[in-house]
């Protein structure tokens, strides 16, 4: 490859990302063939090894690239579809939450999934070496055909139980409860506590499957605004006295879609009302793993009094390994106990053996860390790139995966993600809006909004709606 051009404006990683692009465009990497290791070509062109994987994950985004573990990256087949299977059975409506989700996973080589809520595959696939697997195995008495016990195995709550306090969180292992993820404990916490016509309060913007269960739920949902320092507590407040809700969800650490954390103050006070009122509280703590620092949670100032905290290890170790935990007092968690046995029975004793393996070695810990880092690499690109596009992004998340970008005045952006769609970039915003009316902010998932290609599509629709409304600020200024 020729050498880099270092007086140019254009980001080195994207000079190594376009150029190899080019190349594979025109056959010089045919498909299937390994390309330079990371070393190799960062030693090549005189660049960092940071500066590699960037354009290496950007090319996996694409579809162009594929990483096989320790084997190195690879030029991806192009006879591959790039659609998918043909006629392939769609979940949900065009764009709702359900639908959403079915297109970020089911990763078509075509579609560059900026909203997406997932890493890519080649930044979570040396988590669980082979090695560990085996070792799981190993320690199942009686192979696959062991049983898991309903509440989780006895061995792997005793690590989480370990885990929590290092977060600040007085648990033992009698407090928790194993499930298959985030999402599976919110249906748990449905099925337990709700019943049609209660009243639920919900942070919006927030999670929009969240928002979806409790509508098959038959419950009365109440959107809460959700601020950079937590949730508005003059809306929680009159909201309480007014409906005297059931339950209330939040997100404490790196909020979705906001990525916003919370305040000791504001947490203090949401305990007040949650106890005055009555009020259960359901703490989603699904993305606090990708957080740097050590954040305040509810769990950790209630001791779990009136609080329902739940987390996952499936966003930032594996989709595939699916295993989630609940913390609660005996009270509550028995009814969450009972909702899991009637629903899914148990879960794997694999998952949760080799789950274990991972926590007792130190891998998961490292392996954080080196998420974090490169979350903090991205987070930077991104919003250098974003803004360059024209989107404004007003508080930046500290940590994690999302940036909450508000378009120009004037984007229609539900036409905006329309319109994306069709050009292969899935983007999505007011799906997170409790009522599904905000069609001013979209959810930027950092390792796929750097991506030059999202800044080609937004950069002249949003300047072009950016003109238009300074023309029109102009012939109002003149006619006054």
């Amino acid at each position: 490859m020729a050498p880099l051009d270092r007086s140019s404006s254009t980001p080195l990683a994207d000079q190594i990302e376009s150029r190899l692009a080019a190349q594979i465009a025109a056959g010089q990497w045919p498909p299937g063939v390994r390309l330079p290791s990371i070393r190799a070509l960062a030693g090549q062109l005189g660049v960092s090894a940071n500066t590699v994987i960037t354009a290496y994950d950007r090319l996996v985004a694409q579809g162009l690239v594929e990483s096989r573990a320790t084997a190195g990256f690879f030029v991806a087949d192009s006879a591959a579809p790039a659609e998918g299977l043909s006629g392939a059975l769609e979940a949900g409506a065009e764009h709702d939450a359900v639908w959403l989700v079915q297109q970020a996973h089911d990763q078509r080589a075509s579609l560059l999934p900026v909203s997406s809520g997932a890493l890519p595959v080649s930044w979570l696939e040396d988590a669980i070496p082979a090695t560990v697997v085996q070792r799981g195995l190993a320690r199942n008495v009686g192979g696959m055909a062991a049983r898991c016990p309903p509440q989780g195995l006895a061995d792997l709550r005793e690590r989480l139980a370990t885990l929590m306090r290092s977060q600040g969180v007085a648990v033992d292992a009698n407090r928790l409860l194993t499930c298959f993820g985030g999402t599976h404990a919110i249906d748990l916490v449905c099925r337990a506590f709700l019943r049609p016509g209660d009243v639920v309060l919900v942070e919006t913007p927030g999670y929009h499957l969240l928002f979806d269960r409790l509508r098959e739920a038959g419950v009365t949902m109440i959107g809460i605004t959700r601020r950079p320092e937590g949730p508005d507590l003059d809306e929680l407040e009159a909201a309480c006295v007014e409906h005297r809700p059931r339950l209330f969800f939040v997100q404490s650490v790196l909020h979705n879609p906001t990525g916003w954390g919370s305040s000791a103050a504001t947490l203090h006070r949401v305990l007040m009302l949650a106890e005055r009122h009555q009020m259960l509280l359901a703490e989603d703590d699904v993305h606090g793993h990708f957080m740097p620092a050590s954040p305040t949670r509810l769990a950790q100032l209630s001791d779990l009094r009136g609080v329902i905290y739940y987390s996952s290890f499936c966003k930032a170790l594996s989709p595939a390994l699916r295993v989630g935990y609940i913390a609660a007092e005996p009270a509550l968690l028995q009814p969450l106990l009972r909702a899991k046995i009637r629903s899914v029975l148990t879960t794997a004793t694999l998952n949760e053996n080799v789950l274990v393996e991972l926590l007792a070695t130190g891998r998961w810990r490292k392996h954080v860390d080196r998420l974090q880092q490169k979350l903090a690499t991205a987070r930077q690109s991104s919003l250098r790139e974003l803004r360059r596009a024209g989107v404004l992004v007003e508080r930046p998340a500290e940590g994690g995966l999302f940036l909450w970008g508000r378009l120009p005045t004037g984007v229609d952006g539900d036409a905006l993600v329309k319109e994306a769609y069709r050009h292969h970039i899935l983007l999505a915003g007011s799906a997170f809006d409790a009522g599904g009316s905000d069609p001013c902010h979209l959810r930027f998932n950092v390792v796929h909004a750097q991506h030059p290609r999202l800044a080609e599509f937004l950069a002249p629709r949003l300047s072009a709606s950016t003109q238009a409304q300074q023309l029109i600020h102009r012939a109002a200024a003149r006619a006054r």
